[in-house]
């Protein structure tokens, strides 16, 4: 009978419920209302549901699948020598960290742990980047290259962010430089860009800024329409705009290669997302590589996206998400994202005006990165003035230029802030 019981009380005190406190409890329920967001609402399901399932395994107890100790560098960071040459004599220095303990996550480390490192490794979100590539066509932004132009302005949301981020911070506020980068990102409406600037700069807010990243993506529809309408009179959203050339497969093929020699060579750091981007897009638009571009498009994009958001769910730990910086994010991201609308419109205006109203203002709000969704609003908002507008082609330049511009932005923040 001692036996029995002493194997009971074991089984007990081994389980999950002898672990489960009041953080567990209240991540565990955050889990849930995201499974209702991308299930009932369909807020971005491909990559919300996986998020909202790491989230809620990774606060399960005792469930050993992520360790969040592990990845951060002040309670696991390796010493490697450093070399420093005085003269003849070179004298090794022991106290240089330079990075965390990667044969210790490989060892240590449980399941999502080892997924994380397609995050951590930068491997996840270009390998993305590569199927968004490879199902996009640049055709209007070729046709029309005045779109870079409000693709480029879209992006002021990320940087007017972390100015007046950096001002808070300045003042007191209680992050980092690196981490008001990082939420600035959310305002490029480009989820795999917002991971991939986050898990190099704040990875500690990756959960947090995944989630307002495809919450603000998913509710495009909702938070664009009022501003648009805002910045423009019934006469601007009325423009009807002229049909777009018809652009060759020379200029499309030319184009992505373009864009990668250009783009690495202006901003490096953005070379990885950007030059992914446009391999998906050369393997698709060359016509000779069919099998590849299928692939891209459906099994390494679906396999990808399944991993990503299951270890991007899971660094959403109590200790990180559960902080008035989730507010912070949530607030100052909804800020960045309605800024990049607003400057892609007024943009729109002045082109409106330079161009003998021949431009309709409302395809700039379609310079944010959230595509096609974005260039749907622009058609949307303005066939409700007009109904016999057409703005969806002309509202795709702009929208595939801010996929650009925020891979690009990412870039510039992480030369200036080094990742």
């Amino acid at each position: 009978m001692e036996i029995l019981s002493d194997t009971i009380g074991g089984l007990i005190s081994t389980s999950g419920f002898s672990g489960m406190g009041i953080t567990n409890i209240i991540m565990i329920l955050l889990s849930f209302v995201l499974f209702y967001l991308a299930i009932v609402k369909k807020y971005e399901p491909l990559l919300m549901l996986p998020i909202a399932f790491g989230m809620l395994m990774t606060n399960l107890p005792f469930t050993e699948l992520y360790h969040a100790e592990l990845w951060n560098p002040a309670t696991n960071p390796y010493f490697a020598p450093e070399y420093i040459e005085q003269g003849a004599n070179v004298l090794v220095s022991f106290t240089k960290e330079t990075s965390l303990d990667y044969g210790r996550v490989l060892h240590d480390g449980g399941l999502l742990d080892l997924l994380y490192l397609g995050v951590k490794l930068q491997i996840f979100p270009p390998l993305i980047f590569l199927g968004i590539g490879s199902m996009t066509d640049f055709g209007p932004l070729i046709a029309n290259p005045k779109s870079f132009l409000l693709g480029a302005a879209a992006q002021g949301g990320i940087f007017f962010t972390f100015i007046g981020a950096c001002v808070l911070n300045f003042l007191g506020a209680d992050f980092s430089l690196k981490e008001a980068a990082s939420i600035a990102i959310i305002g490029g409406a480009d989820g795999p860009t917002a991971i991939y600037l986050t898990s190099k700069l704040a990875p500690q807010l990756l959960g947090s800024i995944a989630v307002a990243a495809y919450s603000y993506m998913a509710l495009v529809p909702v938070i664009q329409p009022p501003i648009m309408k805002l910045l423009t009179t019934e006469k601007e959203r009325s423009v009807k705009m002229g049909q777009l050339r018809e652009v060759s497969q020379v200029e499309k093929v030319v184009f992505p290669i373009a864009v990668t020699v250009i783009v690495s060579l202006i901003v490096p750091s953005a070379a990885s997302l950007v030059g992914m981007l446009m391999l998906g897009n050369l393997l698709k638009e060359s016509g000779v590589c069919d099998r590849l571009v299928k692939t891209a498009q459906n099994e390494l994009m679906n396999i990808v996206t399944i991993f990503l958001g299951v270890t991007v769910g899971a660094t959403a730990v109590a200790d990180n998400f559960l902080s008035w910086k989730t507010l912070f994010i949530i607030a100052l991201g909804l800020i960045a994202f309605c800024i990049g609308t607003a400057c892609g419109v007024l943009l729109g205006k002045l082109m409106y005006l330079i161009s003998g109203r021949k431009i309709n203002p409302l395809i700039g709000s379609a310079g944010v990165s959230a595509v096609p969704m974005a260039a749907r609003v622009s058609q949307k908002v303005g066939q409700e003035t007009n109904p016999s507008n057409f703005l969806l082609m002309h509202a795709m330049g702009p929208n595939v230029a801010g996929v650009i511009g925020s891979a690009v932005a990412a870039g510039v923040l992480l030369s200036v802030l080094g990742g």
